[in-house]
């Protein structure tokens, strides 16, 4: 059916460099678009809700682009995946409004940091969280995460690499949760998620949240020193980048 198409895709980012077409053309947007190619004849560029980073994955990233193909739009993510490779998934699609655009429409997403914190890694969950050794504080992280609740200047958690005039986002709710390591034998710990839903997010925003927090859970930093660090619109008084395996946009809303 020809018009503006939304599609919801999930994809490992392990071996991409992004989301955002490169001159690579080893980005998830190049394989959407290269598949919608063999499949209509059309050279489309499609839009995103974002643009997640090399090595970041998506549960949840929401598509559109208009076609003037006559497929039926029930029919295009069945199309798509036998076109597209075994790490990028199409797992819906539908007619949207002429006026509907997956980043400019959207009022609120939510990012999933994933950390391991046990002795040893997970060998098949390995691509997909951040592995930890060592003891962490999980109230004070959880803490910490309360304090960047609301709307801010978040220059403190932004790569000095990014090129928005503004630095101000509102984050809706930053939350904590755990989960005991189950079924494995002589493994104690447990899993980490991290999520951060906000109006829009910065470069490397959440990573250097997630840096941050974890410091804070290592007892080198204070609870408190989280609405210092964002106070202080300093990316240098923050943590480390948190490497980029870990996370993955979870979810995109919409009115």
């Amino acid at each position: 059916m020809a018009g503006n198409l939304r599609m919801v895709v999930s994809y490992d980012g392990t071996s991409y460099h992004g989301f955002q077409t490169q001159p690579t053309k080893h980005t998830i947007q190049d394989k959407l678009e290269a598949a919608i190619y063999q499949l209509t004849g059309e050279n489309i560029k499609i839009c995103s809700s974002g643009r997640t980073d090399a090595g970041v994955h998506a549960r949840c990233q929401v598509i559109n682009f208009h076609t003037a193909s006559a497929i039926p739009a029930e029919r295009w993510a069945l199309a798509l995946n036998a076109r597209l490779p075994r790490d990028i998934v199409v797992i819906g699609a539908e007619a949207a409004p002429e006026h509907f655009h997956a980043r400019r429409s959207a009022k609120q997403k939510t990012y999933c940091y994933r950390i391991r914190n046990t002795r040893y890694p997970d060998v098949f969950a390995r691509p997909y969280e951040l592995h930890h050794y060592g003891h962490l504080d999980v109230p004070a992280m959880s803490e910490a995460l309360s304090c960047i609740e609301g709307t801010f200047d978040f220059s403190a958690f932004c790569s000095i690499r990014s090129q928005k005039k503004s630095h101000v986002r509102t984050v809706f709710q930053a939350t904590l949760e755990t989960c005991p390591i189950d079924g494995q034998p002589l493994i104690s710990g447990q899993t980490i998620r991290i999520f951060i839903t906000g109006s829009g997010f910065l470069y490397q925003m959440v990573r250097i949240i997630v840096g941050t927090v974890l410091q804070i859970g290592e007892g080198k930093r204070s609870s408190e020193d989280m609405r210092t660090i964002l106070l202080s619109k300093d990316r240098s008084k923050a943590g480390p980048t948190a490497p980029s395996h870990g996370l993955t946009l979870w979810d995109v809303e919409y009115t």
